[in-house]
């Protein structure tokens, strides 16, 4: 009966010491503790004249290993064009610089919108791409690339 009662007692006391060790995590920085989930959520932003504006993230593509097996996670979404209809623009000038800032580095191409699809793909130096030199309504999506996934973004500029 004492043998029983020492083994319960040891099993109890590992099996809270293993389930702290889960809790220590919970105040990590969240950036961090997101990089853990399947499909990652990683947020894209626009940077003009140092205010920081939130992309729209679209379709994405994920894959992991998990074992012997490759997961993959492929969702589909409205198009860059159809999400920019509603889309509240960022007022921009002329030929104004915008900055692209996504975490992790990713490989990024620009493409301009219109109605029928890709319009063209735009310059892009350093993260940066210039505003259209005509005044309108433009719809941008950024295509962003890493080693095991993709991410379509969008955003939307008024030039005055």
């Amino acid at each position: 009966m004492k043998l029983l009662l020492v083994a319960i007692i040891l099993f109890s006391s590992l099996w809270v010491t293993g389930c702290s060790g889960n809790t220590f995590n919970a105040g990590k920085d969240t950036a961090v503790v997101s990089k853990n989930e399947f499909p990652p959520s990683i947020p894209g932003v626009v940077k003009v004249n140092n205010t920081k504006h939130e992309m729209v993230a679209g379709g994405y593509k994920w894959e992991r290993e998990q074992g012997s097996e490759t997961q993959v996670v492929q969702t589909d979404a409205a198009s860059p064009y159809q999400i920019g209809e509603d889309f509240k623009a960022i007022t921009l000038e002329q030929n104004q610089k915008i900055t692209i800032e996504i975490e992790e580095n990713p490989e990024l191409v620009v493409y301009l919108w219109n109605k029928d699809g890709r319009e063209k793909e735009i310059t892009l130096n350093e993260n940066q791409i210039t505003a259209p030199a005509s005044k309108g309504r433009y719809i941008f999506e950024v295509l962003a690339k890493w080693t095991n996934g993709e991410v379509s973004y969008t955003f939307v500029a008024e030039v005055k």
